[in-house]
């Protein structure tokens, strides 16, 4: 992988990888988040939209972090529960700490595979995931919205053994889907398709306790190519239908299931919800 570039406004430039027909007029949620964890693989409409978002609620840089911890953690828990199929859908950036690496230091042999629908994305993925062994990993670009782009994918089922438990991943994912595209709809059809014994994994944002403050950061994605819809712990709790929920159920996200004791400022970061399922 090639070093960054600058470019003349100063901005940070993705590698000689990236596809030539990235729209950079629009500020994407996965490079958007990328620029929260302190990433710089973004461009300076993701930085910006982030910066309005930033300005009005600045503890979305940790729901950033926390919700990155919670992926690991219910990670972690599933494959030491046994699970060694993963599908990350919305998986992002690939970072430290992303599915393959943590499920992979419990099972070696685990399967996964990630799902964007962005470009950047998944040339990031391939370039960073270079190495991983092609029977075991694979990257897949769909859309969360098109559930049998994915579900019917050949490349998913040449890694994936739709006969046996998967965990499929919607972390950070299904509050970029809106009712009218029937999130819950999708989440059921994912269900539908899996194993019983299989995990539904999902973080989600929530307007926490300070109403309108995280509505107002909204703002910030107003130019996005996915607009951030926020659900209380109720429509979350939702998702898992046909699922028995794992302790501590739908809790707020750095609450589900910590390594340590909460802080303060970790307990005032209620703007989501989180929790895992695993089917009947």
């Amino acid at each position: 992988m090639t070093d960054e570039s600058i470019s003349e406004d100063g901005g940070a430039e993705l590698p000689d990888w990236t596809p030539p027909d990235i729209d950079r007029t629009k500020a994407h949620p996965a490079r958007i988040y990328d620029y929260l964890l302190g990433g710089k693989d973004n461009f300076d409409v993701d930085r910006e939209a982030a910066e309005v978002a930033l300005g009005l609620m600045p503890e979305l840089r940790g729901m950033a972090r926390v919700n990155r911890a919670f992926l690991g953690r219910a990670v972690r828990h599933l494959a030491e529960a046994g699970i060694t199929q993963f599908l990350d859908i919305g998986t992002g950036i690939p970072g430290p700490g992303n599915t393959g690496e943590v499920a992979r230091l419990v099972q070696p042999e685990a399967r996964v595979v990630y799902v964007d629908y962005d470009p950047i994305v998944s040339a990031h993925s391939r370039a960073l995931l270079s190495g991983a062994d092609p029977a075991r990993t694979a990257i897949v670009q769909a859309d969360v919205r098109e559930p049998k782009t994915i579900l019917d994918n050949g490349t998913v089922h040449a890694i994936l053994d739709f006969d046996k438990p998967i965990a499929v991943l919607m972390v950070a994912l299904l509050h970029f889907v809106s009712d009218a595209e029937d999130a819950h709809g999708i989440a059921a059809q994912f269900l539908d398709a899996l194993a019983p014994g299989s995990a539904l994994v999902v973080s989600h944002a929530s307007e926490g306790h300070e109403p309108g403050k995280f509505g107002a950061a909204r703002s910030g994605w107003n130019n996005a190519t996915s607009q951030l819809v926020l659900r209380d712990r109720e429509e979350i709790e939702r998702f898992f239908e046909g699922t028995e929920l794992l302790e501590p159920g739908v809790v707020i996200i750095p609450g589900w299931r910590p390594d340590h004791e909460l802080t303060d400022e970790e307990r005032s970061l209620d703007y989501g919800h989180a929790a895992v399922g695993i089917k009947r």
